[in-house]
């Protein structure tokens, strides 16, 4: 039998370089060429590695101006002129507005002008065509005109740049040198955020108010306003103003064009505070109620950072990570994880200093493991990569090793191995728990973590979207917050003797509640075998399954060698056979990560609803036509979308509601990285999925949807939607 075994392992491993993959390879980037003048050194970069047909690039004219020079905003203030772009490209390609960065003010004597300084990115959204073919190259080409200025000339800087962009299938990854720069300046680019914006023109005074949005509650120490068009203000007149509860008003003196022909629209333009910058737009009317009283506010004669660094904000962050992380116990992502808590706190319950250990270990385990989480994501951030909460689950490798994960769990709760200091003791049953120190209450913790990773709470996503804009050590103190929350009920049971007496007593039941307990964990393994296979396709899911059959196989040897040697038999070539096996097993889960990766569409996720996949495009060629929107931002890692879709975004009144507004039903599907899909979910603060997001006809801000969905509050949405 042993000889029977062995050659049966050495088979396998002979065929198992067939089924490999070969790895795909890296496509180039083309280097731009740089272009100077005296004053400027200019060139056109990417913000990512290459281009997947059909989606929209980032590329940016990158200016390195030299000291005593600057170049202009777009509404330049009192002199200047705004740098201006004439592109030439390829058929169906299709460049759009400059994202403009915040400016700088910039006084000259009397004057103000609005601009930049130093190295500065003008980003571009280029469209690229679907039919365009994979392995190709698109060629670039822009003449730009920079008015370059120094406090005694101006010159008229004008430079033809030009940029090579590779086609490749798939999400990008950022282009090293400039890709993390243009990032940062997209994602601080002034953009709506739901602010309701007054003015009032008398005397020759201009006073705006602003409320509501992320002006709510804020209380800013200062601020500035940048209009979109010269001659509503004086420039260089002071920016006095006051805070409230709600908002803030800033008094500013009237510009030659609102003091000559006065005002008859809107007026536009950038509200920057120490909070963030957003695009706001004043109609006509008496100062909102709640944006005065509060003090008033800083000179805004310096540059206001952008950046979220504020104590209010800080402290709103840690309330609601430690609201969201008392929800997450309740989300489905970490109903497989409640009963096994459950049973290590009954395992203990009658030893209170025991219990004490392991909900004090539990608690150690989850705040490790959110530190070492955060830790990462944010210098994965920090070193360009767009990425939100959950992004380990967008990695196929990821997947695969928590399925195998998973599975091999659920094989120690059935008891076909047993791991002395091992698996088992994730459980909070096994021997391990019972270690010196709480390990296995420790590992409890872990695997709580790595189990909720999908999910996000309401409270939740706010306090995590405002954290990864705040300093790196505010974020930590973020995310640890967040992981008190999810511990937080577990440890006061186990530091509570009353509770723990109402639990009932260990006995041989215990044995039985494991192998019950076994079964959310197969369950979850077959959720990440399917997400897998949303991933990377047919080859690679039966790839993972020949895996996930291989380790259970040597995990089965492995008890059997235990079972030779519990009555005095060596079993060395069952565990030699199990390594075997178990090394087979890796090497295929390599091949099936490798593996060509298969098409992720909204198809699954839309259900009953007709979806069409989600773009900025697509969202302005439905308002275009005076359409409702509703987009859903999913992936198919996140249990807590799939639930939505299934419970309030499937049914035949949803539909029913959208076909009577005549609504566009968009879908964004975050099952692999997007970089486009990540940057939208932080213009609306948030950091991973579910997002859902109601647009009204004549409005570009959305109304934010709760992140637990009903089909009333679906359909009521949809309705009050309707022009």
């Amino acid at each position: 039998m042993p000889r029977l075994i062995l050659l049966l392992a050495g088979l396998l491993l002979l065929v198992a370089p067939a089924a490999a993959s070969p790895a795909i390879s890296r496509l180039p980037v083309s280097d731009a060429a740089i272009q100077r003048t005296e004053r400027i050194e200019a060139e056109l970069v990417p913000m990512s590695a290459w281009v997947a047909p059909g989606s929209t690039a980032l590329v940016a004219v990158r200016q390195a101006i030299q000291p005593g020079w600057h170049t202009y905003w777009r509404n330049p203030g009192d002199s200047g002129g705004a740098t201006t772009l004439n592109w030439t490209l390829p058929a169906s390609v299709r460049a759009g507005d400059i994202v403009w960065p915040v400016p700088e003010r910039q006084r000259l004597q009397s004057l103000m002008n609005y601009g930049y300084s130093g190295t500065v990115y003008l980003p571009v959204p280029v469209d690229i065509p679907a039919d365009a073919r994979p392995g190709t190259v698109l060629p670039l080409s822009v003449r730009a005109l920079f008015l370059v200025c120094s406090d005694e000339m101006c010159v008229p800087d004008e430079l033809t740049l030009t940029l090579d962009l590779t086609v490749r299938a798939g999400a990008a990854p950022l282009e090293p040198t400039h890709g993390p720069a243009i990032q940062r300046i997209v994602e601080t680019a002034p953009r709506p955020a739901g602010i309701t914006a007054r003015y009032a023109l008398e005397g020759g005074a201009l006073t705006l108010s602003f409320a509501g949005g992320p002006l709510a509650g804020s209380a800013p120490a200062q601020a500035a306003f940048f209009p979109f068009e010269p001659g509503v203000i004086a420039h260089a007149a002071p920016q006095p103003g006051e805070s409230g509860p709600d908002g803030l008003t800033l008094t500013l003196a009237a510009g030659g064009k609102a003091t000559t022909a006065g005002l008859t629209g809107p007026v536009a333009g950038v509200l920057v505070t120490e909070d963030g910058a957003w695009e706001v737009e004043a109609t006509v009317g008496p100062v909102l109620p709640g944006t005065t009283g509060g003090g008033a506010l800083r000179p805004a004669d310096d540059p206001v950072a952008a950046a979220p660094t504020g104590w209010s904000a800080f402290a709103r962050a840690m309330v609601f990570a430690l609201l969201g992380g008392l929800i997450l116990n309740l989300m489905p992502c970490v109903f497989p994880i409640l009963a096994m808590k459950a049973a290590a706190l009954t395992a203990s319950a009658h030893d209170p200093a025991e219990a004490r250990r392991d909900g004090l270990a539990f608690l150690g385990g989850v705040l490790v493991s959110f530190l070492i989480l955060a830790g990462l994501l944010l210098a994965l951030r920090a070193g360009g990569q767009a990425i939100g909460w959950g992004f380990q689950l967008q990695s196929p490798a990821v997947i695969a090793a928590l399925a195998l994960l998973m599975l091999a769990v659920g094989l120690n709760l059935s008891g076909v191995f047993h791991v002395g200091a091992g698996v088992q003791g994730l459980a909070g049953t096994g021997p391990l728990s019972r270690l010196p120190g709480g390990v296995g209450a420790f590992f409890t913790g872990v695997l709580a973590v790595v189990v909720a990773a999908p999910c996000t709470a309401p409270f939740m996503a706010v306090a995590l979207g405002v954290a990864l804009l705040m300093p790196a050590p505010m974020a930590l103190a973020v995310f640890l917050m967040l992981g008190l929350g999810l511990a937080l009920p577990y440890l006061a049971v186990s530091l509570s003797p009353a509770l723990l007496r109402r639990l009932p007593r260990p006995g041989p039941w215990m044995d039985r509640l494991k192998g019950v307990l076994a079964f959310p964990m197969y369950g979850t393994a077959l959720w990440l075998v399917w997400v897998f296979s949303r991933q990377v396709g047919a080859e690679g899911l039966a790839l993972l399954l020949a895996s996930a059959l291989t380790v259970a196989f040597a995990l089965w040897l492995f008890g059997l060698a235990q079972a030779d040697r519990a009555i005095d038999r060596k079993g060395v070539a069952p565990a030699v056979t199990g390594a075997l096996a178990l090394a087979l097993g890796t090497a295929l889960v390599v091949f099936a990560v490798r593996s060509p990766a298969g098409a992720v569409g909204a198809d699954a996720s839309a259900a009953a609803l007709s979806s069409a996949a989600w773009s900025t495009e697509a969202v302005a060629a439905a308002q275009a036509q005076g359409r409702p929107v509703l987009v859903n931002f999913t992936a198919d890692w996140c249990v807590t979308c799939k639930i939505n879709e299934r419970a309030a975004l499937s049914s035949p009144r949803v539909a029913t509601a959208l076909e009577a507004a005549n609504a566009v039903y968009l879908v964004g599907d975050w099952t692999r990285r997007d970089d486009a899909i990540t940057l939208e979910l932080e213009r609306h603060g948030r950091s991973g999925v579910p997002l859902y997001l109601i647009y009204t006809p004549g409005s570009d801000t959305p109304r934010i949807l709760p992140q637990l969905l009903t089909e009333g509050l679906v359909i009521d949405a949809i309705q009050t939607s309707r022009p």
